[in-house]
């Protein structure tokens, strides 16, 4: 498959206004919008979409809808609470990948630790002014 080409043949015309239009209505105002929050690719949220690609979204995006129509607001309450809820999510998805980050620094540090705790110090002391550090015994 070549550099940013979908697989298979692109939607139709047709099937990009119907998928627009449901993106739309999930409170999105195009798939540049919707990228983050649907998990659209750099080419999808430019409008292009293969057939499989639009169909398997169209059913995503239909199969929500009809599970949030009874629960949800309707009109533009509906919008600006999705367009909130989408971005708790997205502050939320930050601060796990920053937590993340933060328990993957603490667990490199301690591996460090360890190995460096294992070699005895004249050999770190040998290491260290080959690189032109200075070493002096403890006082």
């Amino acid at each position: 498959m070549s550099f940013a080409q979908g697989s298979g043949p692109p939607a139709s015309a047709k099937q990009l206004s119907y998928l627009l239009a449901l993106v739309q209505a999930a409170g999105h105002d195009s798939f540049r919008d919707a990228r983050y929050p649907l998990g659209l690719t750099q080419r999808q949220a430019g409008g292009k979409f293969s057939i499989k690609e639009a169909s398997e979204l169209i059913e995503q995006l239909t199969s929500t809808s009809v599970d949030r129509d009874d629960a949800a607001p309707t009109g533009p309450a509906r919008t600006s609470q999705q367009r909130a809820e989408s971005s708790v999510r997205a502050a939320a998805s930050e601060v796990n990948a920053e937590r993340e980050a933060e328990r993957a620094a603490a667990r490199l540090a301690y591996r460090q630790a360890e190995v460096l705790g294992g070699i005895p110090a004249d050999m770190l002391a040998v290491e260290l002014e080959r690189r032109g550090w200075t070493c002096s015994p403890p006082d």
